[in-house]
């Protein structure tokens, strides 16, 4: 099969649609199929894959130093016929996104679409705060979607949270089908933190570590008030952040004001492939975000042997059961730092959560997870021949929400 990606945002870009896209590239590669990636033009990247083709991109300052993919190419227009391909997989729905469904309404080709994201959550980047605007910014892009998931011949989501958004918040009645990002086990069971730990002085300490980008909408400041109080019962705490972005300074901020910044290193950005080795030489992951869609980085710890402490959120409830294989508290300071001590006085605790979390990653092979994903891009294609494409309800009508018990028969 020919399969065509097109994403907004590749490599050197990292997130987690850069990771879903490379993971599922890999895999299906290593299965025996063609996968070419549309992206973002990075004048100074050198592509480490093959089939990887750049659109014009310009840096316009956004957030995350994500640049803005420009939509049209007459390279890319006159290269795609003879890639003969077979189906189209998009991961936005605008910018690339936009090109990907003109390109299957051109060829007459199955258009798949990922829900990444919880984009409405995102409205805050717009440079106008009052609540009006901002309830009208969000109804637009709910608007977008609908449209642009009706353009789709099936959506994928990975998680069964976001499909039941999907359900109840965007009335679409199918089909839809959840393939989580599957993960790579090796790089994770493998690693070896000592040399982070030394080259980091946290000798004997005890760390506990969170990934992510420093953005509003994960709820670091949540995190930090938690440490503050985790520290006052075990001084010889650290807390270490993986990652950067806009919200940085005003975090750092934060723990000088509870007094906690000794004790926390944010560390920035690291290679993607050391983050293995730093999750490795820490001793507890936490995590605080509430917009996540399937818990990926979470899955990435518990692959590590590290026991989960987290805020009870969409993406994380996914990946965690409580109790089982890891500890899900309400969106409240206090009980995250009760969740987190709770694992730090229990070694036994920490032993069995840590035991569980490795199963449960092992069942998130991304091998496993491509093979669901080609059977989803047969039904699109199915669909195609049949002109059914994914049927978005109307607001106005059509408003009966499937029930959380019995979903729509379309979905799985």
């Amino acid at each position: 099969m020919h399969i065509a990606h097109f994403t907004n945002s590749y490599y050197p870009v990292i997130s987690g649609v850069v990771r879903s896209v490379s993971a599922f590239r890999k895999a299906l590669t290593e299965l025996g199929h063609n996968v070419f990636v549309f992206a973002q033009n990075e004048p100074d990247y050198v592509d480490k894959e093959p089939f990887i083709f750049r659109y014009p991109a310009l840096d316009l300052g956004l957030p995350g130093d994500f640049p803005a993919t420009i939509p049209f190419s007459p390279f890319i227009d006159n290269l795609f016929p003879p890639l003969k391909v077979d189906v189209i997989h998009s991961h936005h729905p605008v910018l690339l996104g936009q090109a990907a469904a003109n390109k299957a309404r051109e060829y007459n080709l199955p258009l798949v679409f990922t829900f990444h994201t919880r984009y409405r959550d995102y409205s805050h980047y717009f440079p106008l705060n009052q609540e009006i605007v901002q309830e009208f910014i969000k109804n637009t892009i709910d608007s977008w979607l609908r449209v642009y998931m009706r353009r789709c011949h099936h959506i994928v989501v990975p998680s069964k949270s976001i499909r039941d958004i999907l359900f109840s918040e965007y009335y679409v009645k199918g089909p839809i089908t959840i393939v989580p990002t599957g993960i790579e086990l090796e790089p994770y069971e493998s690693a070896d933190g000592t040399s982070i730990r030394q080259q980091r002085g946290w000798g004997e300490q005890t760390v506990l570590i969170t990934v992510g980008r420093l953005a509003k909408e994960k709820n670091l400041g949540r995190l930090l008030q938690a440490f503050a109080l985790v520290v006052q019962r075990h001084p010889d705490v650290r807390l270490v952040i993986l990652g950067d972005g806009p919200y940085r300074k005003d975090l750092v901020e934060l723990t000088q004001s509870l007094g906690i910044d000794p004790s926390v290193d944010f560390v920035g950005k690291v290679p993607f492939e050391e983050i293995p080795c730093y999750l490795k030489a820490a001793d507890l992951f936490c995590f605080s975000s509430l917009t996540e869609t399937q818990g990926l980085v979470t899955l990435e710890a518990m692959a590590t042997g590290l026991p989960v402490a987290a805020v009870d959120a969409t993406g994380t409830r996914d990946v965690i059961e409580h109790g089982k294989d890891g500890l899900l508290t309400p969106d409240d300071s206090q009980a995250l730092a009760q969740a987190i001590s709770r694992i730090l006085d229990d070694p036994g605790l920490a032993d069995r959560l840590k035991a569980a979390g490795l199963d449960k990653a092992r069942a998130y092979s991304i091998r496993e997870q491509a093979q669901k994903m080609l059977s989803v891009y047969q039904e699109a294609i199915e669909a195609r021949i049949a002109s059914r494409q994914v049927h978005v309800a109307e607001e106005d009508h059509e408003k009966t929400r499937p029930s959380k018990h019995q979903p729509a028969p379309t979905s799985r």
